[in-house]
């Protein structure tokens, strides 16, 4: 199959399922990472084992390298909250273009967009304001720790944390949509509740949109594993319960 894209970009918001996606294509379609996360280009440089004054021409050159690997495409996971650092360091580098979208072209080749949301933003704002609390923010499929952020606090329902983020995930998710129709993308949208439930069928699609071989979907298994139980059903019930 002929191989339209040379990058592709996840765009999405927090607690939308993107860790679980981008182990399932690491190694086949990249290694995307979030590169480009927020708060500052100094925390960029130094996750890519740069100087932290290291320029944004370096910086973009060391994460094509760093997120193409031994595959045909380089990835990039990239939050919402993330996007206006990231353009306004892209418009920096590439000045004379004129859209957002070119500018990405330029810097990262050809590029495809993968939209993951979450259908269930009560859901999705509960395991967020949890993983903040917990400090705890991906297992591993067996169980054990993946990535924790600081030492565990005693879990309490917050109903106005939940409501904030609820907010935020509602705009973040215009935001992007706007974006799309501004640039003329048409990116292929999916859902974190299909890639949980049917994952091989989600990830054909996924694999077909890039341009991949779509039986590499075939077999794979996740490699980390869901942190819902029962305080945050509870939790998300709660806060129905009041909306």
């Amino acid at each position: 199959m002929a191989q339209p894209y040379q990058s592709y970009i996840l765009c999405t918001t927090s607690r939308s399922g993107s860790t679980l996606l981008c182990t399932y294509l690491d190694g086949l379609a990249g290694h995307p990472k979030s590169y480009f996360h927020a708060p500052d280009i100094t925390a960029w440089a130094r996750a890519l084992n740069l100087p932290g004054d290291a320029p944004i021409a370096e910086i973009v050159d060391a994460a094509g390298q760093n997120g193409t690997g031994d595959t045909p495409l380089f990835g990039l996971r990239l939050m919402r909250k993330s996007f206006a650092l990231f353009m306004q360091q892209l418009t920096i580098l590439h000045p004379d273009l004129p859209s957002d979208a070119a500018r990405i072209d330029a810097a990262f080749g050809r590029t495809a967009y993968i939209h993951l949301t979450r259908q269930d933003t009560v859901a999705q704002a509960v395991s967020f304001v949890m993983a903040e609390q917990s400090g705890l923010w991906h297992r591993n499929a067996d169980g054990s720790e993946r990535e924790r952020a600081s030492p565990p606090q005693t879990l309490h329902y917050d109903h106005d944390a939940i409501a904030r983020n609820v907010a935020d995930l509602h705009a973040y998710q215009a935001e992007w949509q706007g974006w799309f129709a501004q640039q003329g993308i048409q990116p292929l949208t999916i859902r974190y509740e299909d890639l949980a439930a049917t994952p091989t069928q989600t990830l054909t699609q996924v694999f077909t949109h890039l341009g991949l071989d779509s039986t590499a979907a075939q077999g794979l298994t996740p490699q980390v594993a869901p942190l819902s139980n029962a305080i945050s059903a509870d939790w998300i019930a709660r806060y129905r319960a009041t909306h």
